[in-house]
């Protein structure tokens, strides 16, 4: 379980003012901000597309918007830091939003909030050009500076591997590429009008299909975009012809031995053993012996077949394998070189018997310090304020395997989502760990699993980066085959990064620690 506190103070900022002259502005132009995308705590910056008139000597900047916002307000005082009349030059926000709205007495909600950098007479006020864009507030913490709603066609492109004729059976994976690559939907591959399985989600742009089900001839495969996205129109690749041809018997040898080989006395158990290759060939051997069966057909498993007798007759023997295809259109039948073998009049009796033992079965077991809580920092604000970060260490872990074999294990990790208990949350995948093997008996080889890092403070119900978070099982430590017996001490340094959208309070998460 880990436990933390979050908490936040607003700073109090100076209301801005200034008065400006009627006089109409000059030629317009256009900003871009940085960062592009943020949240209402940020101040950000905006660059002008060119330098101001000559005939002006400083700069300031009115915010726009829903609400107390509508009139206009001076989120920038006229000021001439970075002025320029021959260039671009970076226009600082006086204030964040949220502190612009807490002065307005109101609060940011989401919509579009227009900015107006004017070149300005520091003396008259007069405006003497103007740089005009907007903020896009897609809820009232987030803005975008791309209009979110703006109409964007798509295209869909088609990629097949392998591209050449193919033998029907074959694996073939199509690729469908959107542009542009933020779209959502979904890609439906179709084989000429008909559906190749199901819809597959769109994801960083692409959608892949992998089937080994098209039938041997000519197909046209086309990948038909559903968008999802508002003002992302769907889209339908052009047509790759993909040529299946029907396969060819795969053909097969099989060798004989015999053991024991030469001669034998009667009564001695002997073994035939018949190899089949290619080893993937499925099917059955029989075993002959001067022409006849011996015994019934044996399946091939692994490569090989193998048949046991003790009842041969005294004399000379002459034994071949025959191996017979499950399915004679992937495989050829073959038969393997005559082995020969004398059996000989019996010598004697024998008599054997049998001593056994038991090796008890052990345990694998996993334990941890009577205090299994572990409490990590107050999270801190990280210096471009774009998420809170703690970290910390787990308690030690303690895994003891007594078990006959001497099989190996694998002790992994899975984190609950964090929550205070009243509805909040914050994303398992936050969670990320440096597992540690803090020592080991000196017969036990014991590897740390990877480092797993955090996912970038994503929100609640979020799914992470692959590979990102203990959102999923993670491997903590393993022991290879033959060198796990013994009593290793794992640890792991954790670290969490949660969205400055978390609310106050004390989150909780449960760890499952797994010993297989």
């Amino acid at each position: 379980m880990k436990t933390f506190f979050a908490s936040a103070a607003l700073a109090s900022v100076a209301v801005l003012s200034f008065g400006t002259a009627a006089q109409a502005a000059g030629p317009a132009g256009t900003w871009t901000a940085d960062p592009a995308t943020g949240t209402d705590l940020l101040a950000p910056k905006v660059i002008t597309s060119a330098g101001c008139p000559t005939d002006s000597d400083a700069y300031n900047a009115i915010l726009t918007g829903p609400g107390a916002f509508a009139s206009g307000y001076a989120i920038t005082p006229t000021q001439d830091p970075s002025f320029s009349t021959t260039q671009g030059f970076p226009v600082q926000l006086g204030l964040s939003f949220t502190d612009a709205a807490t002065e307005l007495g109101t609060t940011i909600v989401a919509g579009e909030y227009g900015l107006t950098v004017n070149c300005v007479d520091s003396f008259t006020l007069d405006v003497k050009a103007t740089f005009t864009g907007t903020f896009y507030f897609t809820s009232p913490t987030a803005y975008v500076t791309t209009d979110p709603n703006a109409s964007a066609p798509s295209t869909t492109t088609l990629a097949v591997s392998p591209s050449g004729p193919v033998v029907a059976g074959t694996a073939l994976v199509f690729t469908a590429t959107v542009d542009p690559a933020d779209a959502t939907g979904t890609v439906q591959f179709k084989d000429g009008g008909d559906n190749l399985g199901a819809a597959v989600a769109v994801s960083g742009g692409k959608a892949s299909l992998t089937t080994s089900a098209l039938t041997a001839g000519s197909h046209a495969i086309t990948a038909v975009f559903s968008s999802t996205k508002a003002g992302v129109s769907g889209s339908t690749s052009a047509a790759s012809t993909v040529v299946v041809t029907a396969p060819q018997a795969v053909a097969t040898t099989t060798a004989l031995s015999v053991s024991p080989s030469g001669s034998v006395e009667k009564y001695t158990a002997v073994s035939l053993a018949a190899t089949v290759s290619p080893a993937a060939a499925a099917g059955k051997v029989q075993f002959t012996d001067g022409g006849k069966n011996l015994g019934a057909p044996v399946t091939v498993s692994g490569g090989t077949a193998t048949l046991t007798t003790s009842s041969l007759d005294e004399g000379d023997h002459s034994f071949t394998a025959r191996f017979v295809p499950a399915n004679s259109g992937a495989y050829t039948g073959s038969e393997s070189d005559t082995v020969n073998l004398n059996v000989k009049p019996f010598a004697g009796a024998n008599a054997s018997q049998t001593i056994s033992t038991t090796v008890e079965s052990g345990a694998l077991t996993i334990s941890v310090a009577s205090n299994d809580a572990v409490v990590l920092p107050n999270p801190a604000l990280t210096s471009d304020a774009s998420k809170l970060t703690t970290g910390g260490s787990l308690n030690q872990l303690t895994v003891t395997d007594t078990r006959a074999g001497n099989l190996g294990w694998n002790v992994a990790g899975q984190v609950t989502d964090f929550s205070d208990g009243s509805g909040h949350a914050i994303n398992a995948a936050n969670l990320g760990w440096t597992p540690k093997v803090v020592d080991k008996a000196d017969v036990q080889t014991v590897t740390a699993g990877p480092k797993v890092d955090p996912a970038n403070a994503i929100a609640p119900g979020a799914s992470a980066p692959n590979g990102n978070g203990l959102a999923s099982s993670r491997t903590l430590a393993s022991a290879a085959a033959g060198a796990g017996v013994g009593t290793a001490h794992l640890n792991a340094d954790v670290a969490l990064q949660a969205p400055t959208s978390t609310v106050a309070g004390t989150y909780s998460a449960t760890l499952t620690i797994t010993a297989i």
